[in-house]
């Protein structure tokens, strides 16, 4: 083989190598789910509210895993459900949340996921009504978690009933679903905190542990902190 041709083959295997590496980091790491700031005009550290509206869903139909449980968030600015688990909020703030359970319900594998922490006054409310557990295994009556376990966060979220007929379209805008709302504060300092589902919500993965449960977007989120 001549020294041109070489020459050729390498720079090819190159561009090659180049363009894959692109291709990662434009569809894998900048081409995620998007980021909801609730910031906007809060300072930091000064005890102000924000409020974030969330839902989860018993299925996903705006994404290529229409078969996945998730949660979408409601855009500050737009009021539109976005289809991701990220989301900026201020640091020294209090965070008032409101989730909709539209999905059914699977009985947790420990009960200590049922148990409320780290919310103000350690309780929550469903439907308005005050509680600080819900007992999984005394009836089929919770859905998935949202879990901070960095700032000991940990709330159920409350299941419609396991005879209830569960919207078959995502975002739901309608159906038989929980409300529940709950409130706690962020840390003074910046940092990024990851939260999830504690409920083995991945149908068809070992020990339900897989799929949407361990996904960015799905059942599995980051709330970033800003100081």
């Amino acid at each position: 083989m001549s020294l041109p041709v070489r020459i050729a083959t390498l720079l090819v295997a190159f561009l090659a190598v180049v363009g894959g590496a692109v291709f990662i980091l434009i569809h894998y790491l900048l081409g995620g789910p998007p980021v909801e700031n609730f910031t906007a005009g809060v300072r930091p550290d000064t005890g102000a509210q924000v409020s974030v509206v969330m839902q989860e869903d018993p299925q996903n139909t705006v994404s290529t895993r229409p078969d996945w449980v998730s949660y979408f968030i409601k855009s500050p600015t737009t009021g539109a459900w976005v289809h991701t688990t990220l989301f900026t909020v201020p640091a020294g703030s209090r965070v008032n949340m409101t989730i909709l359970g539209y999905d059914g319900c699977t009985p947790l594998r420990n009960p200590y996921w049922g148990r409320v922490t780290g919310t103000i006054g350690n309780v929550i409310r469903v439907n308005g009504k005050p509680t600080s557990l819900i007992n999984s295994w005394s009836g089929c009556n919770v859905g998935h978690t949202f879990s901070i376990p960095a700032l000991n966060v940990n709330v159920p979220m409350a299941s419609p009933g396991l005879t209830a007929t569960l919207c078959g379209t995502s975002p739901c805008t309608s159906g038989p679903h929980k409300v529940v709302t709950f409130s706690f504060m962020t840390p003074r300092h910046s940092g990024d905190y990851i939260w999830q589902c504690r409920v083995p919500c991945g149908g068809g993965f070992l020990d339900g542990f897989g799929g949407p449960m361990q996904t960015i977007g799905f059942m599995t989120g980051s709330m970033q902190v800003v100081a």
